[in-house]
């Protein structure tokens, strides 16, 4: 069994955040703050790190205004918004089986 394509798809989307950070993303830009408030257990060092991976991996895009204090926003790249079908699956099964999952396994490990 060949498992390159899954390999290659989690290597994008396998960081503890990423997924909810695109997940977010999917309604639109989002400043630091807002992104913190959504993921919520995330530390600003770890979504900062989550958000540099996405970056370099040309799946979200940094606008970065002149405005004082700087302003930031983040928003998903075309490569970015086609991951959505599979976030949008993610959800969607997770909705479907929650309530059936042994406790253990809901909690963020």
């Amino acid at each position: 069994m060949d498992h390159g394509p899954v390999q290659a798809t989690l290597n994008f989307i396998g960081g503890k955040y990423k997924a909810l950070i695109l997940w977010h993303l999917s309604e639109g830009k989002l400043r630091f703050t807002e992104l913190k408030q959504e993921v919520g257990s995330a530390t600003p060092k770890v979504l900062t790190q989550q958000l540099r991976e996405l970056e370099s991996q040309e799946l979200i895009h940094r606008e970065v205004y002149p405005d004082v204090p700087p302003k930031v926003e983040y928003s998903l790249t075309d490569t970015g918004r086609s991951l959505l079908p599979v976030i949008n699956a993610m959800r969607d099964w997770g909705a479907s089986h929650l309530p059936k999952l042994p406790k253990q396994t809901t909690k963020g490990s």
